[in-house]
């Protein structure tokens, strides 16, 4: 199997795995914030904070069960459990940093008054979102980095091209979700919302999908290297 198949391979399995996985993510925690936001007491906000941290399993399930069967012929030495797992521990730390200043923003709100809001003009938006994608890449990143190291040469490279893939690609996410709410519709905000995650797995995979190429390459010289 090529190169070239491994990128098309990868970069198809991140689009459906966040599809799915970020797609049936959203749908849950949407239904549940929608029973316990109207309630605005610090419980209900707390109870928010762990469901949706919590709900970040099923991504990581999607994701990573997927990467892996995506690049498993060309790195055989990497166990699937372990990908899952370091897929897991990234994402349920990546979803508790992400959530963690907007809970305590609504608990602080909670305790002291009930005044509005005011949201930032989008660019600014999109601008901490390229910055949260950029931490939350290297969040993401770390547990599956110590699944490759031992096994995959230059493995280290995988933290930044997962910092730089999700740096273009949690802006996409926000634009998408923005645009979602605005829609007048149920099945165009739906449709919408499906094809943003999809474009933002495409993104994000094909980005760190040549990374992943150049280390599939280095791991047949060293195999050549070495017989």
């Amino acid at each position: 199997m090529s190169k070239n198949q491994l990128w098309s391979r990868w970069t198809l399995a991140n689009a459906f795995s966040e599809l799915f996985g970020l797609g049936l993510t959203f749908l849950i925690t949407g239904l549940v914030f929608s029973k316990l936001d109207s309630q605005q007491t610090l419980t209900s906000i707390l109870l928010s904070f762990i469901f949706a941290v919590a709900s970040g399993a099923i991504e990581a399930t999607f994701v990573g069960l997927a990467q892996w069967w995506a690049m498993s012929p060309w790195f055989p030495t990497i166990e699937r459990f372990a990908w899952w797992r370091g897929t897991m521990v990234g994402a349920l730390t990546a979803y508790v940093l992400g959530y963690l200043p907007s809970t305590l923003m609504s608990m602080g709100e909670a305790s002291a008054s009930n005044a509005p809001v005011t949201e930032p003009i989008q660019w600014i938006v999109l601008l901490l979102a390229a910055g949260m994608g950029a931490v939350g890449g290297i969040v993401l990143s770390f547990a599956q980095w110590l699944a490759m190291r031992g096994k995959v040469k230059r493995a280290g490279l995988w933290i930044p091209a997962n910092m730089l893939a999700w740096t273009f690609g949690m802006p996409v996410i926000f634009w998408g979700i923005d645009l979602a709410f605005k829609m007048s519709a149920l099945w165009q905000s739906v449709l919408l919302m499906a094809g943003t995650l999809f474009v933002a797995g495409a993104l994000v995979g094909g980005i760190h999908g040549l990374f992943l190429v150049r280390l599939a390459e280095n791991n047949d010289k060293s195999y050549r290297l070495s017989h």
